[in-house]
């Protein structure tokens, strides 16, 4: 067992290239939380208590709620270590989730959220912000234990801003605070307010950022995680072995959903043909554009990814875990009551004994690969993490100078 605290050591150390990736949608949060707490707890059984993700992961990605998780996981506190085990990201959830999105028990609710929507986003993100600012401090970008990548959308520039500790050192600009890009990619159109910000450079350049969430261009944003790790083998980056580009072959990728709607309680044309702004807006109780756009991203990624590691013969080292049979409140993004979350921790104590499935593009349900469930697949996983961690350890300076200083290590 090695010695946790030592930073994760670059792939070119090691065999493989580790990411994990993890969805928006809002409370529901709560379900990649959970599989979240599984993983790590595998990795302790491994090599011990202390054991966290980020020891494990080269780059975690999150989009919206996946942003907030990500910076949870990768923050330091004051010992140098990530602010939150997984375990705890659930309570943070169950304590917080009632005071980000208020739930209104008037009879008239209903009414009165769509009346809201059609003037102003449903809440005003006051506690989220202050929370979160609490939360992270003064800490920035570049200060995660491990690599980041979290993705917003700028709407004045109209284009994605991605907030990718592998472009801190050419793109200073975007070394902003921690909590301003959790806050940034979290505020989903109708629902939260956009976030603006600015951010000054070493040599005094300033940025400002419009920013709305990051769902809007990659709400699953495994991609983007990929592409940032692929444009630094590119520039020939020492923290990387010489690997083709598009060798995704020595990937390993771990890629959370946080859950959609089944096939029964989506919406048909002949519902959506006559449609204006308040029907895309408000229908069944949720905001279908907001589904749309966030839903399709998700799939088209999973299924690109799906093709090109079949491709390669590597469909073993690529694990997408959703579930597309949410019926009810449990697949609203805003409901946070009592009840709501803790049927939303049981979705993903469920999701964990599901076999492993992949989304068929014809049908938009998610179809079992084999026999394998979820809860298996990790533990192969986490078998597979601690192995490299171990060889990336002992083949690095670290690992020689932790021999060199045991106490049973042998002198000349």
């Amino acid at each position: 067992m090695e010695e946790m605290g030592v930073p994760v050591q670059p792939p070119t150390y090691g065999n493989l290239i580790t990411i994990l990736s993890i969805d928006g949608g809002g409370i529901r949060g709560i379900v990649p939380a959970t599989i979240l707490s599984f993983l790590e707890s595998e990795l302790q059984k491994l090599d011990g208590k202390d054991a966290r993700l980020a020891d494990y992961f080269d780059v975690i990605a999150g989009t919206s709620t996946g942003g907030l998780l990500t910076a949870m996981l990768t923050s330091p506190n004051e010992n140098n270590r990530p602010m939150f085990a997984a375990k705890d990201i659930k309570d943070f959830y169950l304590e917080n989730g009632p005071k980000i999105f208020p739930q209104d028990s008037c009879p008239f609710a209903p009414v009165t959220k769509m009346m809201k929507t059609l003037t102003r986003p449903r809440y005003d993100g006051k506690y989220l912000h202050s929370l979160v600012k609490e939360k992270l401090g003064d800490t920035r970008l570049h200060q995660t234990l491990t690599h980041v990548v979290i993705p917003a959308f700028d709407i004045k520039r109209l284009q994605p801003t991605i907030f990718s500790t592998y472009q801190v050192k050419n793109k200073p600009s975007i070394d902003a605070l921690l909590s301003d890009i959790c806050i940034a990619t979290s505020a989903a159109p109708t629902y939260l307010p956009a976030h603006y910000f600015k951010t000054v450079d070493h040599l005094g350049a300033m940025r400002e950022f419009n920013l709305i969430d990051g769902g809007v261009a990659a709400n699953n944003p495994t991609l983007v995680a990929i592409s940032e790790v692929v444009e630094g083998i590119s520039r020939g980056s020492p923290d990387f072995f010489p690997i083709k580009p598009m060798d995704y072959g020595r990937f390993l990728v771990i890629s959370l959903g946080t859950g959609s709607p089944k096939s029964e309680e989506r919406f048909t044309a002949h519902e959506a043909a006559n449609w204006g702004i308040i029907g895309w807006l408000t229908s069944g109780g949720s905001t279908p554009l907001v589904n749309v756009f966030t839903q399709a991203s998700a799939d088209m990624v999973d299924l690109h990814l799906s093709v090109v590691f079949q491709a390669l013969h590597s469909e073993n080292s690529y694990l997408r875990i959703q579930d597309d049979t949410l019926s009810g409140p449990v697949s609203s993004v805003d409901i946070a009551t009592k009840k709501n979350m803790n049927d939303l921790v049981k979705v993903g104590e469920r999701l964990l004994k599901k076999p492993v499935s992949r989304v068929n593009l014809e049908t938009g349900i998610f179809e079992p690969l084999n026999q394998e469930t979820n809860e298996e697949a990790l533990k192969r996983f986490a078998k597979l993490l601690s192995e490299e961690k171990g060889l990336r350890l002992a083949r690095s300076h670290h690992g020689r100078t932790h021999l060199a200083n045991s106490p049973t290590s042998s002198t000349a």
